[in-house]
């Protein structure tokens, strides 16, 4: 089920002459109960929804995203409520996609055979860890797989060539593909070199290809859009929460403003209201 919610997904958004947008927020960030109100939210603007697992130390992230795993831990969220989260968004959202984001020690703590259950139960469809190299994935993926879950694969501009070419062989889902080489939040890329990169990367790769990282605005949503197959946004979704760190209904509701923007700029024709 979850391979096929997934592919559904990029199927009908390609239908639609759009790329598919995939937002992200940290779970329990600012609190749990909130969370669970922002990410409904999301899910009612995006085509996949990235939760993104709170961690000590999240090393792929920038000051904000970070400051989102803090202020989740500082708020008492554990794993059984990220789970919690994910399958209330699913019964919101039964066609939505769902995938996990997160860093190996969440998942090796509760063990990868636990962890894949209860995410499965949880109605996730996929998870990226993005510190598990693929030459070293062996024993997640047989996890994930047991339960039916994809396995999001990370590439990166300096990826070689081999290393390219098996993240392409393992992976299910789709193909994350960083546009910088930085941490999320960073200043996005030129536009004409991540196209060269995405267009290389399809020769290998027969996936759908998901671009983030360092995605700000509608316009390089849309110019993203053109070529890709999804827009990944992340930073600036959460710094919808950061402005309104203390005010609930006014990071909903910018969150609900911003979100509607990101999602008018998805198609491919021009930017515009759907």
């Amino acid at each position: 089920m979850s391979l096929d919610r997934l592919k559904n997904c990029f199927e009908r958004c390609a239908a639609e002459n759009r790329a598919a947008l995939v937002g992200y927020l940290t779970a329990g960030d600012p609190n749990p109960a909130a969370s669970e109100k922002l990410l409904d939210v999301l899910a009612s603007h995006v085509d996949i929804v990235e939760i993104g697992m709170p961690f000590s130390d999240p090393m792929a992230d920038g000051p904000t995203i970070q400051a989102a795993s803090e202020r989740a831990l500082a708020a008492g969220t554990r794993m059984r409520d990220v789970f919690h989260i994910a399958l209330s968004v699913r019964k919101a959202h039964p066609a939505a996609g769902i995938v996990l984001m997160g860093y190996a020690n969440v998942a090796f703590a509760m063990g990868y055979e636990y962890f894949a259950e209860q995410a499965a139960l949880a109605g996730v469809d996929g998870v990226l860890i993005v510190d598990i190299p693929p030459e070293e994935a062996g024993d997640f993926t047989r996890a994930l797989k047991a339960h039916k879950l994809c396995g999001i694969r990370l590439v990166a501009p300096t990826s070689s060539t081999a290393r390219r070419k098996l993240a392409a062989e393992i992976a299910d889902g789709f193909i994350y593909y960083v546009s910088l080489n930085g941490i999320t939040g960073a200043e996005m890329g030129e536009i004409s070199e991540i196209r060269t990169q995405v267009d290389a990367l399809r020769q290998q790769a027969k996936l759908p290809i998901c671009v983030g990282f360092g995605i700000k605005t509608p316009e390089q949503a849309h110019a993203v859009a053109a070529f890709s197959d999804g827009v990944v946004i992340g930073s600036h979704f959460v710094n919808c929460i950061t402005a309104h760190e203390d005010n609930e209904p006014a990071m909903l509701s910018e969150l609900d403003k911003t979100c509607a923007a990101m999602r008018a700029a998805m198609r491919k024709g021009g930017v515009g209201e759907d």
